[in-house]
């Protein structure tokens, strides 16, 4: 059974996502955009607002860099 996904601001994803090799590649207005270090063409959007992400939107940036659940929450 997975865990339960945390309530967590865009900074501390995009802390966790540098953890797993990725980098920040731009920002264009309110959304980050963060590219993995041995895989260029996966890109990852997060929303740069000052309040938590709805846990479906980190549910898809997750699935957008390719992590479970399980090695996201590792990665905090």
């Amino acid at each position: 059974m997975s865990p339960k996904l945390p309530a967590l601001t865009s900074r501390q994803v995009i802390a966790a996502l540098k953890k797993a090799g990725f980098y920040v590649h731009h920002q264009k207005g309110s959304h980050v955009t963060l590219k993995h270090i041995p895989d260029p063409v996966k890109r990852v959007t997060v929303p740069y607002h000052n309040r938590d992400l709805n846990r479906k939107t980190l549910a898809t940036i997750l699935d957008q860099a390719g992590l479970t659940d399980e090695e996201f929450v590792a990665l905090l």
